[in-house]
């Protein structure tokens, strides 16, 4: 039977840890046959990343990426281009807040602390699709998708610059899917529940917060990173040829809800 990613090739980006909705993504598209490359950000989180690469069937490179970096954007992008001999899907997975502009007030953030949070989360979005798109317009189009959470639209105390970080994020997925989908290329968000990454437990109150909203979704239970991931591959694959500009809910609900 042939596997729904046969024959595609995809640059995933923000791969940290076995915990973390990145690897479940790229998990799930090597199982289902794309050729990938993986990123990591310094040396603190390489080692891991290589070795997660490792255990992937099709993971043909593994390389640097400093998002805040535009050089170093456009290298690794054409280094992952030439290893996988063109690019069809985008994974970006890449979210940073300091840790004292989260929890307290929204208000006291810094400028300095807002600015360094919307370039990592937001801006590196439409710096890696303005990299990676002569290589999609090449394939004859593509697919893009990022990770949201629904502080995008609702005001989550101890979330705070964050949230303000996803709101900008799902707004440049719209623009991006005008600019680019004339070339065939999709652009996409995907608004995922409370999962209990490592990345996630860093954020204050996370863990009451998690129990809270999964108590009120109406399939009142949590969602794992593999039900994310599902999404990410049918945004991946040709099943969703027709869907652009879109943020999809997986959260069991909990977006539905008036409480």
């Amino acid at each position: 039977m042939p596997q729904l990613l046969e024959g595609m090739t995809g640059l995933v980006v923000g791969v940290a840890n076995k915990r973390s909705i990145a690897w479940a993504i790229a998990r799930k598209m090597d199982a289902e046959g794309a050729r990938l490359v993986l990123t990591y950000q310094g040396e603190r989180t390489e080692g891991d990343v290589r070795k997660l690469a490792d255990t992937l069937a099709n993971c043909v490179a593994v390389v640097p990426l400093d998002v805040q970096d535009d050089a170093q954007i456009a290298s690794s992008v054409s280094a992952a281009a030439d290893a996988l001999g063109g690019i069809d899907v985008l994974v970006h997975a890449v979210a940073f807040a300091r840790p004292e502009d989260l929890g307290g007030r929204f208000v006291d953030t810094s400028r300095e602390g807002f600015h360094l949070a919307l370039d990592i989360s937001s801006f590196s979005l439409a710096a890696l699709a303005r990299e990676v798109e002569p290589h999609m317009v090449a394939r004859g189009g593509g697919s893009i998708m990022a990770l949201s959470y629904i502080a995008a639209d609702r005001a989550v105390p101890g979330y705070n610059v964050m949230g303000v970080a996803k709101s900008a994020l799902e707004s440049i997925v719209r623009y991006l899917s005008w600019d680019l989908g004339e070339h065939g290329i999709r652009v996409n968000a995907i608004s995922a529940g409370p999962v209990r990454t490592l990345a996630a437990r860093g954020i204050p109150g996370f863990g009451t917060m998690a129990d809270t909203i999964n108590a009120r979704t109406p399939l009142r239970r949590e969602i794992t990173q593999d039900e994310v991931a599902d999404t990410a591959l049918f945004l991946a694959s040709p099943l969703s040829a027709s869907v652009t500009g879109e943020t999809i809910f997986v959260d069991a609900g909990f977006h539905a809800m008036g409480l």
